[in-house]
């Protein structure tokens, strides 16, 4: 016997955002897309980021535009875009802000995206596309999400042995661990509870300004009820971080083996590396282009 996993998705209601309806309706298929936030202090990540896109020829996504400059280098492009309504200080933080603060704006965004009924693949900009991620996406959750971790125990859970001597024979207690999830990379389904996860989020971060956002949106998806508190009833899945790579295990791990380098991922988010721009080109010229020497030239981590 086993639980029913996948939630419903919502009725849509396009009263939320009429202008928004129009767009999706225009360049979602199956009422999905990829969808990343962006302003003009990340548009040389965004060109990388559309050019692997066009090249794998996935047909649906969408850029939100959080400034001028990035509406109009969309538009000249011919990059598919959306420039949010915002006011006060989230205007503000979306046109100035630096990656950490507009990344917990998506929280905020795409609200309206999943009461028009869409489903979305929220994506950094600091991103590269190798194949189309929709044709791996199970829906069988209300988040998939890409994870910080570096092999199967710490991408998928461990148990972990804490250790006081002074409690004699029952010295060991055991407790479950796993990596962060990366909220760079995830996919969430057009369901309630996927909606009060935003709601729950940005809720947070609006109270609590210094705030991570992926700490906050792995808390409310993993945290249990307990006195005082009612966790968030969301379904959740771990994707396959051989597909979806994080950029410690294509740098550590992956380029350095003979067979796992063969394989050519799905997506690769230069998430563990400050220098991203250049190792975003460096996986386009070795996967893409076919330059065999292009990520050698890279250390493990970051120099600093």
């Amino acid at each position: 016997m086993k639980s029913l996993r996948t939630n419903p998705t919502v009725i849509p209601d396009v009263s939320v955002n009429p202008r928004l309806a129009k767009i999706l309706e225009k360049f979602a298929v199956g009422r999905e897309l990829i969808v990343t936030l962006v302003n003009s202090k990340m548009k040389d990540y965004l060109e990388v980021w559309f050019a692997s896109i066009k090249r794998v020829g996935i047909p649906n996504y969408l850029v939100v535009a959080l400034d001028d400059e990035i509406a109009n280098f969309c538009e000249s492009n011919e990059v598919p875009f959306y420039k949010p309504d915002l006011v006060g200080r989230i205007d503000s933080v979306a046109r100035t802000g630096v990656n950490k603060d507009v990344s917990g704006l998506k929280f905020l965004i795409l609200w309206d995206f999943l009461q028009l009924g869409y489903s979305v693949l929220l994506s950094d900009v600091d991103l590269v596309y190798l194949q189309n991620p929709i044709d791996y996406l199970y829906r069988d959750c209300d988040v998939e999400s890409m994870t910080d971790g570096h092999n199967n125990i710490t991408a998928y859970g461990y148990d972990e042995l804490f250790e006081e001597p002074s409690m004699g024979w029952a010295k060991n207690s055991h407790s479950i661990r796993i990596w962060l999830y990366n909220s760079g990379l995830f996919y969430i389904r057009s369901t309630i509870p996927s909606i009060e996860l935003l709601d729950r989020v940005f809720g947070r971060l609006l109270k609590e300004p210094e705030a991570w956002d992926q700490l906050v949106f792995n808390e409310e998806l993993f945290f249990p009820s307990h006195p005082g508190y009612n966790g968030l009833h969301a379904s959740k899945r771990t994707m396959d971080f051989y597909l979806f790579l994080n950029s410690k295990v294509l740098f550590r791990t992956v380029r350095k083996d003979a067979n796992l380098i063969k394989t050519k991922p799905v997506t690769v988010h230069i998430n563990y590396h400050p220098d991203k721009l250049a190792r975003m080109k460096a996986v386009m010229e070795f996967y893409m282009d076919g330059n065999l020497d292009a990520l050698k030239p890279f250390p493990d981590g970051s120099e600093w």
